[in-house]
Parts: structure tokens; sequence; C-alpha cells
């Protein structure tokens, strides 16, 4: 009977730590502090400390134009303006022991993504846990950028099919290889729990490219303050985040605008091998109003803004180094915001508004061919809206609209708004 009832409470924890509904970020740990946590950790040193877990996205989308460039799941191919797709098929393994003495804990996670696309890596990373002071944690591997907000909120529990058009950009598939520290106090019951530093260095090309192609690294750093009650029923949460990088220059032209809002060529053979840089900057808040029949309401808004270097034709961060092509360094900003409200536990609304302004020098005619502009200067600005039905803790649809704007400009073929408005129509399956 005893080993029945172990086995039970084994099989109904790991059940509910696998459906967690409550919104999980790539690099969170267990936290052993709470009940769930004590009883996952009770239960890994029984059971070979093993956690198995993951879901899938097969979707149906449409959009207005054939062929039409997209950043809801990858670009359209000629002739088609409506596909089914895998848009995700993860699975995640993660192993973790904790030390009941001052010897450090370990966690070790894998995670893959398959789909009719191929089969990548999307993590893979051990993490120490210090137990002196229960105060520090130090990662290595391929894991998340610890930038910003969305970007860290996992693709399985995001309200919006995609992440906004700017973290597809800057930093597209989210992770990198490098090595980070983290202060994250375990078990404080003061002012502390609610507060967690990470401060990590990282390759830059990110899962773009197989291997890095510089000797430059990217040094990433937020300070994050978690959902604290600020009221009853109403918790805020914060972020500040800050990137600095670069990549080398390996042709000798590199463009910047000047006053008149034209790039100008910089040809001095002496540019060669040189840093350009990538710097970011980035501020979050949340507020969420939880309600007396398990529903909510949270805002969500989040403004990043800085420097990125890139080519003529693209601003999003280069997979490989330029020998033939000049490189553009640009200014940038752009944001995202949420508006969500659950009825209740099975049905969410959902409102998400980002743009993406690649080149805050130039706007509207300015972008033309006579100042070396190209489409990479173009803002876009996108309002989504959609509607979320939880079944239960296993399956999820989305129902999502994107409506995208594009600048006018006075670049061929985007002098008005280009018909990309993309509908999306998801089931999540989850274990």
């Amino acid at each position: 009977m005893n080993k029945l009832l172990r086995t039970a409470m084994f099989i109904s924890v790991f059940l509910i730590s696998s459906f967690s509904s409550n919104s999980q970020f790539l690099m969170d740990m267990v936290d052993t502090t709470k009940d769930m946590g004590k009883g996952m950790l009770s239960i890994f040193k029984k059971y070979d400390r093993v956690k198995i877990s993951g879901y899938m996205q097969p979707q149906f989308q449409t959009i207005q134009t054939k062929g039409a460039k997209s950043y809801a799941g990858g670009d359209f191919a000629p002739n088609v303006n409506n596909r089914f797709s895998m848009r995700r098929g993860r699975l995640r393994i993660d192993y973790v022991h904790f030390s009941d003495t001052k010897k450090p804990s370990v966690q070790f996670v894998f995670q893959f993504d398959g789909s009719e696309r191929g089969f990548f890596t999307r993590d893979f990373w051990g993490r120490i846990l210090e137990n002196n002071t229960k105060l520090f944690s130090f990662t290595a591997g391929l894991f998340a950028r610890p930038f910003g907000y969305e970007l860290n909120l996992g693709s399985g529990d995001r309200e919006s099919p995609e992440r906004g058009r700017m973290s597809q950009s800057l930093m597209k598939v989210e992770r990198d290889l490098g090595a980070m520290i983290s202060f994250e106090p375990r078990g404080k019951t003061n002012w502390l729990r609610y507060v967690k530093l990470d401060a990590g260095v990282f390759n830059g090309p990110g899962l773009n490219a197989t291997a890095d192609y510089d000797s430059y690294k990217d040094f990433i750093s937020r300070a994050s303050l978690k959902p604290v009650p600020v009221q009853k029923n109403l918790l805020l949460s914060a972020g500040l985040s800050y990137f600095n990088g670069g990549l080398i220059q390996a042709d000798k032209y590199l463009y910047t605008l000047d006053k008149s809002g034209h790039f100008t060529p910089d040809s001095s053979q002496a540019n060669i091998g040189r840093k350009l840089p990538r710097k970011y900057y980035g501020a979050d808040a949340q507020l969420k109003w939880k309600h007396g029949n398990d529903g909510a309401t949270e805002i969500r808004g989040e403004y990043w803004w800085g420097t990125q270097t890139a080519s003529a034709a693209s601003n999003e961060t280069p997979a490989a180094i330029f020998t033939t092509d000049p490189y553009y360094t640009r200014k940038f900003n752009g944001a995202f915001f949420y508006l969500l409200h659950s009825f209740d536990t099975h049905n969410q609304l959902g409102v998400k508004y980002d743009w993406l302004d690649p080149n805050t020098g130039l706007s509207g005619t300015g972008i033309n061919t006579a100042a070396n502009a190209h489409p990479a200067d173009i803002r876009y600005n996108t309002i989504g809206v959609g509607y979320i039905h939880y079944f239960d803790d296993n399956l999820k649809l989305v129902a999502w609209y994107d409506v995208v704007k594009n600048e006018n400009s006075a670049l061929e073929g985007y002098t008005t708004d280009i018909k990309d408005n993309v509908l999306t129509l998801r089931l999540q399956f989850r274990f």
C-alpha cells in the first residue's frame, strides 16, 4: 500500500509540474521554497531525478498575398497564401540533483524542436546552484539570453502565436552559447525573494550560426522584480535589461546616417577587423489584477532602444560575416504591449500591439534610394487580436489575427501598405 501511495503521489506531482498553467520562463528553476517544489524535490530523489515534458503546435494559416514575407512563423512560399504547418514540436528532459548539505546542486536540461523543417537543438545547458548562502547559481551551455520579458516567456505559455518582430530581428531563436551567473535568493522570506539579477557572456550569433564567427562576445544582463503584491489581488513585476555586444567588420565599407538623412560610406582599409556596435537597452513592466472568479486582467509593456549593425537589406543580426556586402549601423526602437483578460480558467481574450522602427533617423519619403536607404529602414506596426481557449492543462486552442502595417516610403514596392495580414488557427497539445 505504501509503495502504491508513493507511486500515485509521483504521478500526480509529475503531471501537475508538467501541465502547470502558470507562465513559464525559459530559464526557470525548480523552486524548493514552495510546496510544489518540495514535492518535486522528493520525487526527483526517489525517481532518478528525471522529468520529461513537451508540447506540439499544429496550425493553419492564411495570409492576404501569395508568397508574402511574414514574421508569423516564416515567409510563405511562392504561390502560397495558406498552409498547414507544425510550428513547434518540443521535447524537454530535465535532470535535477539537489543536495541536502552545503554541496552544490545541479540542474541539466536538454530540449529539441522537431517539425517538417527538421530537428534542432533548442536548449542544452547545465546549472550549478550553490547551497552555502542559497543566493547564487551559475549556468553554462546553450540557453536563453537574459534580456527582456517577452523574449524569455516560453512559446508554450505565451498568448500570442509569435514573439514580436523586434525580438525575432535582433535575437532570433532567443538562445545563444555562453555562461551566466545569477543572483536569485532561495528560501528567503524577506523582500529579496522578489529580486533576480542575471549577467552573462555569449558568443553573439546565437542559433543563426553553427559556430562563432569572431572573437567578440556579447555581455547581457537583466535586473528583474518578480511579481509582488502591491494590493490585494494586484501583482506588479518589472525589469531592466542591458546588451553590449558587437561583430567584426570583415569588409571595409560601413554606412552610417549623417545629419542630412543620408547613409554615407566610410571605406577606410583600417576598418577591417574592428568591432561594430550592437547595443540594446530594455525596460518592461507587468500589472496583473486577479478576479474572484478565477479570472484575471493583465497589462504588459516593454520598450527597447539602441544601436544595431547589420546589412543594407536586413536589420536582423547577421548569421555570418560579410566579405563583399557593406555593413549598416542604425539607431532603432520598438515595443510590445499586451492587454489580456481571462474570464475564467478556460477563456481568454488578448490584444497585442508591437512596433519596430529599425532606423529612427529616417521616416516616410525620406526612405529613398537617394539616401542609400533600403526596406530594412522601414517601420512596422502590428496589432494582433485573439481568443485562447484552454480545454484543460493538456489542450489549448488559439485563434489569432495580425494586422501588419508598414511605413509608406519612396522605395519601389513600399510606397503603400503591403497586404500581409495573417490569420493563425493553432492547437497546442501538451504533456
